[in-house]
């Protein structure tokens, strides 16, 4: 029987692949993104905006909530204003290493030899705040609510980082903590608030990463029932 819609919809066709092709793709792509590390060494090597462009435009390709895309990417390449970003979050990070107790948050990133010195905030050509908006001005003045913010934000952010390492950039997913600071220097509403910090470049060519694994197949699926 035909379908009949109170909204706008279009027909939808995507290539449908043999099962073997399917795999074929879904394990290149797994084998690329297999080689993606987060990196705290960049290269000063500037990086056109059309790098950022195209980012954020494969991250808008995200599901989201109503598909109200409740998502921000602010970027900057600006000297000064990466100055300020690195000064607020290394004082949040002071807090985090010296004042705070957490103990088992400390011996967590032990691994991975962090501290409170983030130098690549300046380093980076670029740096991308996902600001997460909790609602969304209405051309009549008011707000409209946004539904599963923090999934939709985090899913966009994901295909950001993808995007990046598939144009052979690294990151790194910063969060300061408390990240408000940033919605000040980057000039957001208050309807908006940080998500994640991302440094954006190349890595620098002495760059090293923690020496880790991730976790197995048998770990991070479960197939629960009977065929």
């Amino acid at each position: 029987m035909p379908r009949t819609h109170s909204h706008p919809f279009v027909p939808y066709s995507p290539q449908r692949l043999s099962d073997g092709e399917g795999l074929r793709r879904g394990r290149e792509l797994h084998e690329h993104l297999e080689t993606r590390r987060s990196v705290r060494w960049f290269s000063p090597e500037p990086l056109p905006l059309a790098a950022i462009q195209t980012a954020v435009r494969v991250a808008n390709t995200a599901p989201s909530g109503a598909h109200h895309q409740p998502w921000t990417f602010a970027a900057t390449r600006d000297p000064a204003l990466k100055r300020q970003v690195r000064a607020g979050a290394e004082e949040e990070e002071r807090r985090f290493y010296r004042e705070r107790s957490a103990p088992q948050w400390h011996d967590a990133l032990a691994p991975l030899e962090t501290n409170e010195d983030k130098e690549f905030l300046e380093v980076a050509p670029w740096l991308v705040v996902a600001f997460a908006q909790k609602s969304t001005p209405r051309p009549d003045g008011g707000l409209r609510k946004n539904y599963y913010v923090s999934e939709s934000v985090g899913i966009a952010c994901g295909l950001f980082i993808t995007a990046l390492h598939t144009m052979g950039l690294a990151t790194l997913t910063h969060t300061p903590s408390p990240m408000a600071f940033l919605t000040g220097l980057f000039g957001r509403p208050a309807t908006e608030r940080p998500f994640i910090l991302f440094p954006v470049g190349h890595p620098a060519d002495d760059c090293e990463v923690p020496d880790l694994r991730r976790k197995p197949l048998s770990e991070a699926l479960v197939v629960v029932g009977e065929a």
